[in-house]
């Protein structure tokens, strides 16, 4: 699914789930840029290139 699909629900569940695996260490799927330090603002950038692994299941 491309970052369209999403409610803004699911898409605030997925950052927020991603950003809390990287506060914990987890390894980025993007290029760091330079200056970014805030897990929230990288896993941002990780669902607008939609590499977040995380896969979101409807009924």
């Amino acid at each position: 699914m491309s970052a369209e699909d999403y409610t803004k629900f699911e898409k605030a569940r997925i950052i927020g789930a991603r950003a809390l695996q990287l506060a914990y260490g987890a390894p980025p799927m993007v290029k760091v840029p330079p200056g970014t330090i805030n897990p929230i603002d990288l896993a941002e950038l990780e669902f607008e290139k939609d590499v977040i692994p995380i896969t979101i299941l409807r009924d």
